[in-house]
């Protein structure tokens, strides 16, 4: 039998025929709209990138963002396509049907197929994954060995393929129960996203990285000081070894409730002590201000929209498609190539979204660290090492903001502490 069957090469060949274009088309968008972009109130100010970057920071910042967002707009569509091969080649009808003949429930059969599926996606995507990663390791921004690239890609493939996998097998089995299968789905969901929130911390973080109290005991003391201010409790503050990997600087807030902390990246220590502590107040502002709960009722709503409009675009694409795919009926396990497509495209779909709520949600942490640091002059000088560090533009092209950027751009942050410090007079 052909690796491709033959009713659907002509999809195959014209997605890959779009795919070339539209590659083509964002590199020449990127490639136009690359150089931080600026806007002419800001040349001059402590914004503008030739105040604080030398002349090779500069070329580096007006390339390689532009390399780095053009691999990130090709990854889903790349992602699409390997799933249309598996759905309009029959290569995954034909593997489930093999399945079929091993002995155990069908429940493991069919968590087997989703698995090998997302395989076949994610690894065939690992190529663009590792473009990223070498041009990250090229400008000294990334300092992991390729073994351990390579492991952190085989985890993160791990926690987020066998989860989805029972998700998709939960999904068939109600889907061929009938009724308002989405909805049932969407119920017994919200249990799970708000126990994985609560264990990220404790049981999936630290597959990645070490995490441990904070080394340094005078800034420890500061820190502490600062969350005793905004009663963050003190054994809620940790130090994760991630100079082993990067050479960026970050600090985050995750998880909720009893798990519920700050973390921040030991390579922070290279900055100064009044550039530390805006980060480690922002992410005290995130606690403070219970984002992480708000993420957590945000994402239990967001999917069931996701849910409703996923069930109706799989009742269109069943009709439209589903015999070219060898579907036999709306449950027939072989679709779940094209359930993992929806969740992809209605994933990238909902970027814009969901990236401005996040926009929204970091300028209120930074609104709340100035206030709690007191130290303006500290986050526009950390900004500039923040911009140097990783090459990040200033100002990003707009589909980058839209599709990409969950904080406000540099610009706006060295603005905005610009700001606080005169209406105070610094």
């Amino acid at each position: 039998m052909d690796v491709v069957s033959k009713p659907g090469m002509p999809a195959i060949r014209r997605y890959w025929i779009g795919f070339a274009v539209y590659a083509a088309a964002m590199g020449v968008y990127l490639y136009l709209t690359r150089g931080n972009g600026v806007p002419e109130a800001y040349r001059g100010t402590p914004a503008d990138p030739a105040t604080f970057m030398n002349g090779e920071e500069l070329r580096i910042s007006e390339s390689y963002p532009a390399w780095r967002n053009w691999l990130f707009f090709l990854l889903s569509p790349l992602e699409w396509g390997l799933y249309g091969v598996i759905l309009f080649s029959g290569w995954g009808k034909r593997l489930y049907n093999r399945l079929e003949g091993l002995r155990g429930p069908s429940l493991l059969r069919f968590t087997l197929y989703a698995l090998v599926v997302q395989a076949v996606a994610y690894f065939g995507c690992l190529p663009l994954r590792f473009v990223g990663y070498r041009m990250s390791r090229y400008y000294d921004i990334s300092t992991q060995g390729m073994g351990g690239w390579l492991r952190d890609k085989l985890v993160e493939f791990a926690v987020g393929a066998i989860p989805l996998a029972l998700g998709l097998a939960l999904a068939m089995w109600l889907i061929r129960r009938g009724g308002r299968w989405w909805l049932k789905l969407w119920l017994i969901s919200v249990p799970f996203i708000a126990f994985m929130m609560v264990v990220q911390p404790v049981f999936i973080d630290p597959l990645y990285n070490q995490y441990t109290r904070l080394s340094d005991p005078v800034l420890e003391a500061h820190i502490l000081a600062m969350a005793d201010e905004a009663d963050v409790p003190a054994e809620r503050v940790y130090e994760a070894n991630m100079s082993a990997k990067t050479n960026a600087y970050n600090a985050y807030v995750n998880g909720i409730g009893p798990t519920l902390r700050i973390v921040v990246w030991d390579t922070l220590y290279r900055l100064d002590e009044n550039e530390i502590l805006p980060i480690v107040a922002h992410e005290i502002g995130h606690y403070v201000l219970h984002h992480l709960e708000w993420s957590t009722l945000g994402l239990i709503g967001s999917s069931l929209v996701m849910l409703y409009l996923g069930q109706w675009l799989y009742r269109y694409a069943y009709r439209r498609w589903g015999k070219s795919w060898g579907l036999r009926s709306l449950g027939d396990p072989a679709a779940a190539a094209a359930l993992l497509l929806l969740v992809s495209v209605l994933g990238f779909a909902s970027l814009p979204f969901s990236n401005l709520v996040s926009r929204q949600a970091e300028r209120a942490a930074d609104a709340y660290a100035l206030k709690l640091a007191h130290t303006p002059e500290g986050v526009v000088s950390m900004n500039q090492k923040l911009v140097t560090s990783t090459y990040d533009d200033v100002y990003s092209p707009l589909l980058v903001r839209l599709f990409r950027d969950t904080h406000p751009s540099a610009m706006e942050r060295i603005r905005d502490a610009d700001q606080f410090a005169r209406s105070f007079g610094n």
